[in-house]
């Protein structure tokens, strides 16, 4: 794989930032949560964070996420699976997502 096809690769491994009470808990101890593609490791995740808000990774932490099963109307269906991850940066630094005033 040559280095512009892996930039593309890392450019689309984070899908956004995780928006809840837990990732605005963690976020003062240098943890940050993002929804993934499916597909994606933890090496490439970390890599994608790094060339993404110019910071060093930690570590990494994946969950995968089972779809809810919803009716609508009389038809049950599924949402769709998906993984999230809880990057860990190095003291100093810091993501600022650009959220409030």
């Amino acid at each position: 794989m040559n280095p512009g096809q892996n930039k593309e690769r890392l450019m689309k491994v984070l899908l956004g930032p995780l928006v809840s009470e837990k990732t605005a808990r963690i976020a003062d101890s240098d943890q940050y949560g993002f929804r993934v593609v499916t597909d994606a490791d933890k090496r490439e995740i970390g890599r994608a964070v790094e060339l993404m808000f110019e910071v060093e990774v930690a570590g990494v932490q994946v969950v995968n996420v089972k779809g809810k099963e919803k009716r609508v109307g009389k038809r049950l269906g599924r949402r769709q699976d998906w993984r999230k991850a809880y990057v860990r940066l190095k003291p100093g630094h810091n993501i600022d997502f650009g959220v409030g005033a």
